[in-house]
């Protein structure tokens, strides 16, 4: 094969990893603005909406450090192009799914394909560039699709929602998985590396209770039965799952997740970031959706349309933030974005149900760059702190936090947020003096977007009114939520001065330039 055929080999395979990155991390978005309208389509209240979102991401995570496994034993090309399928298939489910279970299971689907999609993509781009330098920008150039998914994904969820329906959100997958499947199969060499060790079975079901128990006591607690025997039950399998996973990847000749990587504190605390950063970036996609078209009315164009700020200043810091790195240092550089989105979110405090969106906009900005400037600092030190030899498991391990994060974010916010606006309006509610009963209606109705009114609301209570209760009641809960996220983020800053030592800006500084090069 002469060198022109060689180049445009690695490009198509490029491009055929990055489209199928793209793919799966576009669903990481799309969804977000077309949760109102499936609530209103599948009769779907706020536990069901976090399902959705958290059905996919559950799976995502749980699944990443087995796949990757899998596809050294088995071939990386093999356990991608499974990854393509199920996730193609799944989409197709979920775009066809006549109830809200049908859809959470395709979403569940989803989340298996991508966890084969992502690191398997990632392992054949290292081996179709062996060359340092050409691996270092394939890797820039696929990190880079993951930013533009980010900032494609509302907008244009907003547009096949508003045109063609909710499902077309789904259904787009299908032709860009069929695309990528053909270039892989044509273009694609398959690499198998053998490995003695086997699959860490233990360990990855383990994973999958505690992920599986943790989230689903936070999304069902919203329900406001954190005392029932059933979120109670949860949060001890949780406990116990977490204790036992900890004793077998200790004892196991194989671990899943080998506990000598945390050995390291700078690696640690990185990945403990990590979950916190995406901890508070999902849950402002998740809040906003509901806040912009709930509250505020806009169509899911139109608020797809808004969140450019928020997924602008991302990709934007993103690209500066090995600038800032090189010339101030990567503590800086870190601190500094957790603190530009601290402080920013604790600026949301400041929203009313009317609040003009011009006095919103600077906020999501700044919060989306706070973000973008911290994760490459980050990914960067996890990448450097970590062993050689243990650099794809480091890399999935941080893929893996944060997913976990993202989880958390919708599960703990949504928890947080039904809470605030449950309590809130029957307080509402019992100033109006209504019965019991129509007050436990309006609030069901309330937590399922606030659509309904009951034929027998009292003439003296308008629409209007009740409507500025839901919203002022939905405020009243976000505004508790954003608290927590401006929390999440200020402790990263702690964390990070505390435990992350000066000495590994070198390191960091190294890392980022070879990616410039």
């Amino acid at each position: 094969m002469t060198a022109i055929n060689r180049d445009h080999v690695k490009a198509i395979t490029l491009g055929a990893m990055c489209f199928a990155l793209f793919m799966a991390n576009l669903d990481d978005t799309v969804v977000n603005v077309a949760l109102p309208k499936i609530q209103m389509s599948l009769a779907s209240n706020v536990s069901g909406l976090q399902w959705i979102l958290n059905a996919y991401t559950l799976a995502a995570a749980s699944l990443m450090l087995t796949s990757g496994t899998l596809g050294d034993i088995y071939g990386r090309k093999r356990v991608f192009q499974a990854g393509l399928v199920i996730f193609t298939i799944a989409s197709l489910i979920c775009g066809f799914a006549p109830s809200l279970t049908i859809l959470i299971v395709g979403r569940t689907f989803q989340g298996m394909g991508a966890a084969a999609l992502v690191p398997s993509s990632l392992a054949i781009l290292a081996d179709t560039f062996p060359e340092p330098k050409e691996k270092a920008k394939a890797i820039g150039i696929w990190s880079a699709v993951s930013g533009l998914a980010l900032l494609a994904g509302p907008v244009l969820g907003g547009l096949l929602v508003d045109i063609l329906g909710w499902q077309s959100v789904f259904f787009l997958n299908v032709p860009l998985g069929v695309i990528a499947f053909g270039l892989t199969s044509r273009f694609v060499k398959e690499v198998v590396k053998p490995k003695k060790q086997g699959i860490d079975v233990p360990g990855l079901v383990l994973s999958i209770i505690l992920l599986a128990s943790l989230t689903y006591a936070l999304t069902e607690s919203n329900a406001g039965v954190w005392r029932s025997p059933l979120i109670v039950w949860l949060l001890a399998v949780a406990g116990l799952s977490l204790l036992a996973f900890l004793i077998v990847e200790s004892n196991s000749s194989h671990p899943m997740l080998p506990p000598n990587l945390f050995k390291n504190p700078t690696f640690t605390v990185v990945n403990v970031v990590s979950v916190l950063i995406f901890f508070t970036f999902a849950s402002l996609l998740f809040l906003f959706s509901l806040f912009l078209q709930q509250v505020q009315g806009y169509s899911a164009t139109a608020t797809g349309m808004r969140f450019l700020p928020l997924n602008g200043g991302f990709v934007i810091a993103s690209i500066c933030s090995g600038w800032f790195v090189t010339r101030l240092g990567s503590r800086f550089t870190i601190t500094t974005g957790l603190l530009i989105g601290g402080v920013t979110i604790l600026l949301f405090m400041r929203i009313s149900a009317d609040t003009d969106y011009g006095a919103i906009m600077w906020n999501l900005f700044l919060s989306g760059f706070g973000s973008g400037l911290t994760l490459p600092a980050l990914t960067a030190a996890a990448m450097s702190t970590g062993p050689p030899t243990q650099a794809g498991i480091a890399s999935a391990v941080l893929n893996t936090s944060n997913r976990l994060g993202g989880v958390l974010g919708v599960a703990l916010q949504g928890t947080i947020l039904t809470q605030g606006l449950t309590s809130d309006i029957r307080r509402s509610l019992s100033a109006w003096n209504l019965s019991p009963n129509l007050q436990d209606r309006l609030i069901a109705n309330a937590l399922h977007g606030g659509a309904k009114v009951p034929s027998d609301l009292p003439s003296s209570i308008s629409e209007l009114a009740l409507h500025q209760a839901f919203s002022n009641a939905f405020v009243s809960g976000l505004h508790t939520a954003l608290l927590i996220a401006s929390v999440a983020m200020l402790a990263g800053v702690f964390l990070v001065l505390v435990f992350v030592q000066p000495s590994f800006n070198q390191a960091v500084k190294k890392s980022l330039l070879t990616l410039r090069k």
